[in-house]
């Protein structure tokens, strides 16, 4: 029984890829098997009817139009991508991945991307490769003018989104008017910043593909909100969304948008998602699409200031920052624990006074109940004061005076933000 997936059989609208869904059903035809393209970035450009053994990965492309990071590591430890003839990938078990036959898709030596075809039950003869081969000369020129239509697309698009983050106001509105009256989106309005980060473990580093997972979590993502109420750029190491509008219209809130982006990156990045952590910070709304560079602003200061401090979550918005929010914007060069509270530079100085500092953090957290400070840490009460009163001497402050408390707590948190201070809990 042929699968298809929700939406369909593949065919979609243009008539480039239409040009393409005829070649890859007559290709399939001929030789008596499915057949699927990828793009160059192993996205799903179009897919036969699909008859016979269908694994997970084709299952999982088609539905989420591009392949995992890890079956492409897979796929690219057999030389895929200086292939210029046909390659047999063998299976993986662990992956869920039958056995394929990968035949590169070359225009003027340019890697273009790839027909798959999957050899479950028996490989293909050597009269069915050659068919296939014979086919990619009208493949290689009918993808390459379609990548050229998709990368102008794309360029416009991050270049719309680049001008949006422009300091120049008198740029944004007119780009703002050139994107409605291009359709690109459907109307001016609220519009928000969220800003996704990968942060690979202490003692590691990114590599090449975290890039293509951002980006591959930034178009679901967009997909998912409606790919004209958002826009998306990859900035530096970051992906950005900025998204318009809000739940009216049954149209996904910021904050879940921000919470569906940090799960496609999670499962864009896979097997590697141990190896790093996702963070993600949300800018305040702004009335219109011309002035969603604060929110950028904003969510950009969000997700450094979640980069820092782990324990804020992996979703951080700007509005509940608190203090934070005029800690991130401050030069440290000008502001430092020593110039806020000298007696707290000293104990934080020494790795001894760290029960002394918890506790003394969580005091000042709580407005100085002492018995809610008690109670959260699980101390006594003669324990806590014994505690408070080491503080008061080695740091010489008096914590009955507001101002030494704003000190303090301030410096803390300050602390905090620059790694001075890394508390247990």
């Amino acid at each position: 029984m042929a699968w298809a997936p929700p939406w369909g059989d593949g065919r979609v609208g243009s008539r480039m890829n239409l040009e393409l869904q005829g070649i890859v059903d007559t290709m399939a035809a001929r030789v008596g098997r499915p057949a699927l393209i990828e793009d160059g970035r192993h996205r799903v450009v179009v897919y036969s009817e699909h008859t016979g053994t269908m694994d997970d990965v084709r299952r999982s492309s088609i539905l989420r139009r591009h392949t995992t990071p890890e079956v492409i590591s897979w796929f690219r430890g057999f030389g895929i991508m200086k292939a210029r003839s046909p390659v047999r990938i063998p299976a993986c078990p662990e992956l869920d991945l039958l056995p394929r036959l990968c035949v590169p898709i070359v225009h003027q030596d340019r890697l273009l991307g790839y027909v798959w075809f999957i050899e479950a039950d028996s490989g293909m003869t050597e009269a069915d490769i050659d068919v296939v081969t014979r086919a990619t000369g009208d493949l290689s020129l009918a993808l390459y003018r379609e990548s050229l239509l998709g990368e102008l697309a794309s360029q416009r698009e991050a270049e719309a989104a680049r001008t949006l983050l422009s300091e120049s106001a008198v740029t944004r509105e007119e780009m703002v008017r050139s994107l409605l009256a291009d359709g690109v989106v459907t109307a001016d309005g609220p519009a928000t910043a969220i800003v996704a980060q990968l942060v690979p473990a202490r003692g590691r580093m990114l590599d090449g593909d975290a890039g293509m997972a951002l980006e591959q979590a930034l178009v679901a993502t967009r997909r998912w909100v409606g790919v004209r109420d958002a826009l998306h750029l990859l900035r530096h190491d970051q992906g950005v969304l900025l998204v318009r509008g809000g739940q009216a219209g049954g149209r996904p809130s910021a904050e879940t948008a921000a919470g569906y982006l940090r799960e496609s990156l999670r499962n864009a990045v896979g097997a590697a998602r141990e190896a790093a952590r996702v963070v993600v910070g949300i800018g305040a709304v702004r009335p219109r699409l011309a002035e969603a560079i604060h929110s950028y602003d904003e969510a950009v200061q969000a997700a450094r200031v979640g980069v820092r401090l782990p324990a804020l979550g992996p979703l951080i918005t700007w509005a509940d920052l608190g203090i934070y929010r005029m800690l991130s914007q401050m030069d440290g060069r000008h502001l430092d624990v020593a110039t806020v509270h000298p007696g707290l530079h000293r104990l934080l100085g020494d790795e001894a006074n760290q029960a002394l500092l918890e506790t003394l953090e969580a005091y000042l957290d709580l407005a100085g109940n002492a018995h809610a400070t008690a109670e959260q840490l699980r101390l006594h009460r003669t324990t806590l004061y014994y505690r408070l009163h080491r503080v008061e001497q080695l740091a010489e402050t008096d914590l009955k005076d507001g101002n030494e408390r704003l000190c303090l707590h301030l410096g803390l948190k300050l602390a905090r933000l620059s790694g001075d201070y890394r508390p247990s809990t």
